[in-house]
């Protein structure tokens, strides 16, 4: 098993990992931008241009792209973060030439029709419906308009009612034909593939109109931190629900820090699992909620590590105190050796389990390209993982942990007034 690169003269990169031992597939076209990238009156345009990349081609209609790829038992999809979007299929090995045709024909040839963009509209907004139907879902936007305010990390990945309601198809076409270029692209393919012949293919694929003439560079986003507004302590959504859910996160490390590594690590050794810290404490010690869970998170530039828990409303306060005591004790104290020997062995477990077929290879090799500009050996992630020690988690509890928190609340409260206490 490899990983091999190529970057063709318009700054298209390629990177593959051939897996002999399956009969799959995957091919992924990872676009280098996403909702960091809009203004407020575009914001939501990466999240509905995926969307409309499905509604028809110059080749295909909306039917015949769907079809093409179910009538061969493969799956196709696409979803949209901060920083990137990424069309991706998986398929038997030998329907990977279907596979790359329609995925890339979506990427190059796209019409995005005004009656599409009419009717598409209406479909995202009720995705935002669906979206703000569901606390445990909302709860973790609330956080990032209260953590980033009105800073294109702020704002949701999905738009507003009101951006979407007001985007027109020339500004989304123009948003399509300005950001898709080869040099904002990353085509990543695992599977039973060869390197060679799959350059061969999308190349001959993507060479639709002149798509891939002329010279570029690949672009990488840059590192500069992002500036926040003026940061809240506490936001809330004040709603009727049975259950208050809450997010409490504070600063964390960003993409290019040598110590996600050990972040990682921290957030799963407080948050990932039954054996975790906050489980222990909140779930198990107490019965306070069913879901507790922590994770990292890193941009370009930027990180945070936070805490998720569902609660009774009574009890969303003394749920906070006990984040806040854990954290503490963490900062104070560190972390056991067997607490920390444990964190690692469940990340790099859950990594290994999840390279165990041709998609979730693609998604990483695809990801670390669009990212960081190069794939990390899976060996050497490994081997960061191993070499984090109760020093690291020390250092970067202190570091970290003690940061002004900011927490967000979806639930029944009439103001924030308590919470804040205890976060002062």
């Amino acid at each position: 098993m490899s990983v091999r690169r190529s970057v063709l003269p318009s700054g298209l990169r390629i990177v593959t990992e051939e897996v002999s031992s399956v009969r799959s597939a995957a091919i992924g076209i990872w676009v280098n931008v996403g909702s960091r990238d809009e203004s407020p009156a575009t914001a939501g345009a990466s999240h509905f241009l995926e969307h409309l990349l499905f509604k028809g081609t110059t080749r295909r209609t909306a039917l015949e792209i769907s079809s093409s790829i179910e009538s061969v038992g493969g799956e196709m999809n696409a979803f949209t973060s901060k920083e990137y979007t990424c069309f991706y299929a998986r398929v038997i090995d030998t329907d990977l030439p279907l596979a790359i045709d329609v995925i890339s024909d979506l990427i190059t040839s796209s019409v995005v029709s005004a009656l599409d963009v009419d009717a598409e509209r209406k479909v995202v907004l009720e995705e935002i419906a669906m979206r703000d139907d569901d606390p445990s879902d909302l709860v973790h936007d609330l956080y990032a308009q209260t953590y980033y305010g009105d800073t294109p990390l702020g704002r949701p990945i999905l738009g507003t009612v009101s951006s979407i309601k007001g985007m027109s198809r020339s500004t989304v076409n123009n948003y399509y034909k300005k950001r898709y270029l080869p040099q904002d692209l990353v085509v990543a393919v695992a599977g039973n593939i060869k390197h060679k012949k799959v350059v061969a293919m999308i190349e001959a694929a993507l060479c639709i109109d002149g798509f891939l003439e002329g010279m570029g560079a690949p672009v990488l986003r840059s590192n500069a931190q992002e500036r926040k507004a003026k940061q809240q302590s506490v936001g809330l959504i004040s709603r009727k629900t049975e259950q208050a859910h809450m997010f409490y996160g504070m600063e964390g490390v960003a993409r290019h820090d040598d110590r996600r590594f050990a972040m990682g690590v921290l957030a799963s050794a407080l948050g990932g699992g039954m054996s975790s810290r906050l489980f222990q404490e909140i779930r198990e010690k107490r019965g306070l909620a069913y879901s507790v869970y922590a994770y990292a998170q890193q941009y370009a530039g930027s990180g945070q590590i936070g805490f998720y828990a569902g609660c009774n409303p009574t009890k969303a306060l003394e749920v906070v105190e006990i984040i806040r005591e854990v954290l503490t004790d963490v900062v104070d104290n560190g972390m056991t050796h067997e607490e920390i020997e444990r964190a690692k062995g469940a990340v790099r477990g859950s990594l290994v389990l999840s390279q165990e077929d041709s998609g979730s290879r693609m998604f990483r090799i695809g990801k670390n390209e669009i990212v960081y500009g190069q794939v990390m050996g899976f060996d050497d992630i490994l081997k960061s993982i191993s070499r984090v020690n109760e020093q690291d988690i020390r250092e970067i509890a202190s570091a970290f942990l003690t940061k002004t928190p900011t927490l967000a609340l979806v639930g029944p409260f009439k103001n924030t007034s308590k919470f804040e206490k205890v976060l002062a």
